[in-house]
C-alpha cells in the first residue's frame, strides 16, 4: 500500500450507483471519508458516482462485485485493504425490491431477493470484519425498509429479507461488540428514481401510507442518519433500528 493513499477514514457502500446508495456515498465523502463505491454491473453509474466524489476532493474507487458471490466480496475487501490499508465503515445497501403476488413468486425470485439482501450483508460483513476491527470506530450500517415493520401485500420476499436484516443486525451487534457497532437504518416513503431492474416502479404500499409530515423523504435525509451512525457521536449506539420515515410508521 502507498502511504500517500491512506486517508483518515474509509467507507464501503454497496449498491452505491444510484439513489440512497449514491446519497450515502456523497454524504460520507463530505464528512471526510474516502469511499469505495460498489456496484454489481452498472459500471457507468458507479464510475459517475466515483467522479462526483473525486470532484468533492475526497479519495474514491469503484469496486465491481456481486454481493451474493462470496469470493467476489472477499476480493473487494482485499482490494480496499491493498489500496487504503483500512476500513472504518461498511454500509450494506444493496437490495432488490420487486413486487409480485404470492402465487407468481418463483423459487428463483425468492432466492435472489434473500441472496442480495441477506447473503450480501452477511458476506460483506464477514469479509470486512477483520479490517473494521482494526479501526478505532468500526461500524456496520445495514439499510432496511419500512415494509419489514408494517408488512405489505405482494412483497413476501422483500419483507422477509428486510426483516431478516434486522435480526442480522442484532446478532452482529452482539458478535462484534465492543469493537464494531452494528445498526440498521430503515427508510420509508423516500422519493427515488427506481430502476425497474431492481425494484417495482410504483410500489403498492406507497398508496396506502401517508407520512405524518405530509411529504416524501429524500435520499439525503436517509444519508444523514447513516453519517451520524458512522460518526464518533454514535459510538454508544448499537443493535438499533433507526427509522427515517416522516412518521409513516411509529415503532421500534
Amino acid at each position: 500500500m502507498n502511504a500517500s493513499k491512506s486517508p483518515h477514514k474509509v467507507a464501503l457502500v454497496t449498491g452505491a450507483g444510484r439513489n440512497i446508495g449514491r446519497a450515502i456515498a456523497l454524504a460520507l465523502a463530505r464528512e471526510g471519508f474516502a469511499v469505495a463505491v460498489n456496484v454489481r454491473s452498472s459500471v457507468a453509474e458507479g464510475q459517475a458516482v466515483v467522479n462526483e466524489l473525486l470532484a468533492l476532493g475526497t479519495q474514491a474507487m469503484l469496486c465491481v462485485a456481486d454481493v451474493t458471490d462470496q469470493p467476489a466480496v472477499q476480493a473487494m475487501a482485499d482490494q480496499i485493504q491493498q489500496h487504503w490499508g483500512r476500513l472504518d465503515v461498511l454500509v450494506n445497501n444493496a437490495a432488490v425490491r420487486h413486487e409480485a403476488p404470492l402465487a407468481d413468486i418463483t423459487p428463483q425470485d425468492w432466492r435472489n431477493t434473500l441472496a442480495v439482501v441477506l447473503d450480501g450483508a452477511f458476506f460483506c460483513t464477514q469479509a470486512c470484519a477483520p479490517l473494521l476491527q482494526q479501526s478505532p470506530a468500526g461500524a456496520v450500517i445495514n439499510i432496511g425498509g419500512l415494509t419489514a415493520h408494517t408488512g405489505a401485500a405482494q412483497r413476501v420476499h422483500v419483507v422477509t429479507a428486510k426483516l431478516g436484516l434486522v435480526g442480522l443486525t442484532r446478532a452482529l451487534a452482539h458478535e462484534l461488540a465492543p469493537a464494531i457497532t452494528v445498526n440498521c437504518v430503515s427508510p420509508g416513503m423516500i422519493s427515488t428514481a427506481r430502476n425497474v431492474g431492481t425494484a417495482t416502479a410504483t410500489p403498492q404500499h406507497h398508496a396506502k401510507h401517508q407520512p405524518l409530515l405530509e411529504r416524501r423523504g429524500s435520499a439525503d435525509e436517509v444519508a444523514a442518519m447513516v453519517t451520524w451512525l458512522a460518526s464518533d457521536k454514535a459510538r454508544f449506539v448499537t443493535g438499533q433500528v433507526m427509522h427515517v420515515n416522516g412518521g409513516t410508521y411509529l415503532g421500534s
